[in-house]
């Protein structure tokens, strides 16, 4: 006589697929939750440029939040000639190498005046090494 051998109904079997594919979910909320903010350079001088623009002008802000940011800080302004685009000039000593970094940032807004991206260009520091 053979061992009865009881088997799982079905039911059991995809609640526990279903478990596990949410926790895969859950992992990839997880891992794209932990990546740091959008990268607007691929020039790590920059880096904490883009750190710093991103960290205190998310998307959404409104242009006078960014003439704001740019003014209290003493960022000169370029006169773009384009509707919905600011351009200024943002320098920063790199904490880490000491170093002075600057960055021509492109600041681009939609129609009602809410920052879209902005990107940033390597420019001459005008501070002394």
């Amino acid at each position: 006589m053979r061992p009865f051998r009881r088997s799982r109904p079905r039911y059991v079997k995809l609640c526990a697929l279903i478990g596990v594919f949410s926790l895969v979910a859950a992992l990839v909320v997880v891992v794209a939750g932990c990546k740091s903010t959008p990268h607007h350079t691929s020039d790590p001088q920059l880096r904490q440029i883009d750190q710093l623009i991103a960290k205190q002008l998310p998307p959404g802000s409104s242009e006078s939040q960014v003439n704001f940011f740019l003014n209290s800080r003493g960022y000169p302004q370029e006169d773009s000639h384009q509707a919905h685009v600011l351009i200024a000039t943002i320098e920063h000593v790199d904490t880490e190498t000491l170093q002075p970094a600057a960055a021509r940032v492109t600041f681009r807004f939609d129609n009602n005046d809410k920052l879209l991206t902005y990107e940033l260009t390597a420019v001459a520091p005008s501070t002394p090494h």
